[in-house]
């Protein structure tokens, strides 16, 4: 648990560092010294910092903290998926995957505690949100499933994507700063190219992306193409209409020129028809885009059903008749509840067991 009286040395930014050490007597570039450490290095613990007196770490260890994050549990799927069950400083537990690939490594991070948009077809969704995640929290899922990707499977981490427990955009500050860290040479140094951050349509939100410049991509997840069928499955769509979406993807694409990435969850007999695939259709003519098809993955005493591969090939076959590109993400770690809209699956009851696990 964090020290009532230490503050997270994390949460200073590299002029706060500096007057630290200027008010204690010490050298200014100390402050430099540190920051490398903690966002560079990925340091957990200040006697890490060897370059630093025994002096300048003792007067760390007494003013502050590093709250890092640990892996808490760790599931190898047959299809080398790692899931990790990440403990926070204050006993919470978030959920992380490692996505190998024959092409590439992905890091999986969760940016809230639980989350607040119930979405029929997500475990998550079934999770109170307790809280948002710090950008320094975002970052070490980053650095853990990084030093996984490398010491179990020999290969660095090539991609980002924010779609684990939580929705990014409601967490717009802590995101932001977590790409800063992830991408800043004084960081990991990563491409933003090699970033995705995925939302489930908060309209405001996806203009200030704009707005902001944001240089990494950005996935919805769409599902649905029209009101009354998103309005059943994702309850944001209420207050986040399918028309306004289409205005704020409009102007995310006008401000960045960056394609935007539908992620779309086939649904035996619900969103699954020709019909369905008129409305995408329609929809992806606004900007230029692409669709990920992804395959559902059930969930307990969940309502819906994978579509058959018959179905998902004729909707597959529509889209790209009219020339949108599509491509068919199949599941991985499903055996071990890590695929898509699984996070927090095993009941709601196994999640807070391991919560209360990671407190004791």
């Amino acid at each position: 648990m964090q020290s009532l009286n230490k503050k997270d040395i994390r949460s200073l930014s590299l002029e706060e560092l500096k007057t630290v050490f200027t008010e204690n007597g010490d050298k200014a570039f100390r402050a430099k010294q540190v920051y490398e450490w903690l966002w560079k290095k990925s340091a957990i613990s200040f006697d890490e910092m060897t370059n630093l007196s025994k002096e300048t770490r003792e007067l760390l260890n007494t003013h502050f903290i590093i709250n890092a994050v640990k892996v808490d549990d760790m599931q190898v799927s047959r299809d080398r998926t790692i899931k990790n069950a990440f403990k926070l400083y204050d006993g919470n537990i978030v959920e992380g995957v490692l996505i190998p690939s024959t092409t590439r490594m992905t890091a999986c991070i969760s940016s809230q505690v639980g989350c607040s948009l119930t979405c029929k077809f997500c475990a998550t969704g079934r999770l109170e949100r307790l809280r948002n995640l710090n950008a320094d929290e975002i970052y070490d899922q980053v650095v853990l499933i990084k030093n996984q990707a490398e010491e179990k499977y020999k290969t660095p981490l090539t991609n980002i994507v924010y779609m684990g427990m939580g929705e990014p955009l409601l967490n717009y500050a802590n995101m932001m700063e977590s790409v800063q860290k992830i991408t800043s040479p004084e960081g990991l140094n990563m491409s933003p190219q090699r970033i995705t951050v995925s939302t489930a349509g908060v309209a405001k939100m996806i203009k200030k992306l704009g707005d902001d410049g944001v240089k990494f991509n950005l996935a919805l997840s769409l599902h649905a193409a029209s009101d009354e069928k998103r309005n059943y499955i994702m309850p944001i769509n209420e207050s986040n209409s399918i028309e306004a979406l289409a205005e704020a993807l409009k102007y995310f694409y006008e401000k960045t020129g960056t394609r935007v990435t539908y992620e779309y969850i086939a649904f035996k007999d619900f969103n699954d028809s020709l019909d369905d695939a008129r409305d995408l259709a329609k929809f992806c003519k606004h900007i230029p885009c692409k669709v990920n098809i992804i395959e559902y993955n059930p969930i307990d005493d969940g309502e819906f059903k994978q579509t058959t591969p018959e179905r998902l090939e004729a909707f597959a076959n529509y889209l790209e008749g009219k020339n949108i590109i599509v491509n068919i993400r199949r599941s991985r770690g499903k055996d071990i509840d890590a695929a898509c809209g699984q996070l927090a699956n095993k009941n709601k009851e196994g999640f807070e067991k391991r919560k209360m696990k990671a407190v004791k």
